[in-house]
């Protein structure tokens, strides 16, 4: 094992995963531990402990290694500071940084939200090497976002920057858990297709995403949609034409705004979105005012659930 390995850690809701990454991106080992989210102290101590059993396995377990972390904002990733995440309730102004500095004296320790992160591992080491200019986005539960500049992580004034998910494409849309109505998370995440899924379903009652989802329209999700679109279904077939368009046209509002080089799209739901990559990009032709949407690649990222755990150490300037 090399010894110039640095330390990844993804900090979620419900888990924290954390592993020793080398400067050309590659995970050389894993911990995982589960995560207390409304316990303060005991969620240092989840962080802690994910931490611990990775200088457990490295043979360096001495050496002090710089400390990546990631995880859901609102984040400031200057002070290193948790502002108020939903799912992260006990973390409320919480100095993570200066509390893991206190745990690992000496340990050079950076922090970022997670959607950044994985744009920036994504930029160094995954689908968009070579690309000056990366745009990432990642599909999933919700849909977060990051804009990676020549290898720099565009944060804007107060590292609050780079919501993309939460764009209004629609104003009289669904009601978003942020506040806002349209977004194109409320519109195109994971549980928004299912959402509308369902609500087709009451109209069209014969399809087979009743019989997939056992009879319980509230078990269906985003991927019995996919599954009943390939076995032919006609009200999947709706439902992932107008996911097509929501994100076609919002991604050519990206284009227009930032030109990125290159799209890059992570999370669970982009698997389900592979095929139609190309659809996609046909599609946002004819949705931005930009004269050469077709010279930008969209491409499915490298990291996939190790996207938080690469990110995390793609913080740490390991070149």
């Amino acid at each position: 094992m090399q010894d110039n390995l640095v330390v990844g850690v993804d900090i979620g809701g419900t888990k924290v995963a954390a592993g020793l990454v080398d400067c050309a991106g590659k995970i050389h080992a894993r911990s995982r531990t589960p995560m207390v989210a409304n316990d303060a102290a005991k969620g240092l101590a989840a962080v802690a402990a994910a931490i611990d059993e990775l200088q457990r396995i490295s043979p360096a377990a001495d050496r002090i290694r710089p400390i990546g972390m990631c995880a859901p904002g609102p984040l400031n990733p200057a002070t290193g500071v948790i502002i108020n995440p939903p799912n992260l309730p006990a973390w409320h102004e919480y100095p993570l940084a200066d509390e893991v500095r206190r745990l690992y004296p000496g340990a050079k320790v950076e922090m970022d939200n997670d959607a950044n992160a994985a744009a920036l591992a994504e930029a160094k080491w995954g689908a968009g090497r070579g690309y000056p200019n990366v745009f990432y986005a990642t599909i999933g539960t919700g849909i977060g976002t990051g804009i990676v500049f020549d290898g720099i992580v565009y944060h804007g004034r107060t590292g609050s920057a780079t919501e993309g998910g939460h764009l209004g494409i629609d104003p009289r849309g669904p009601l978003c858990p942020c506040g806002k109505r349209g977004c194109i998370e409320v519109l195109a995440a994971g549980p928004a297709i299912a959402r509308r899924a369902r609500e087709k379903l009451r109209q069209c009652p014969r399809s087979i995403l009743l019989e997939m989802a056992g009879g319980n329209p509230d078990s269906i999700t985003s991927e019995i949609v996919a599954k009943a679109y390939w076995a032919g279904d006609s009200l999947a077939k709706e439902v992932m034409k107008e996911t097509l368009d929501l994100i076609a046209y919002w991604l050519g509002n990206i284009v227009d705004l930032v030109e990125p080089d290159v799209i890059v799209m992570g999370g669970g739901v982009s698997s389900m979105l592979a095929p139609f990559l190309d659809e996609i990009r046909g599609r946002w032709i004819g949705a931005c005012l930009n004269p050469y949407p077709q010279d930008i690649p969209l491409v499915l990222a490298h990291y996939k659930e190790d996207a938080g755990i690469a990110g995390a150490a793609a913080l740490c300037d390991t070149d």
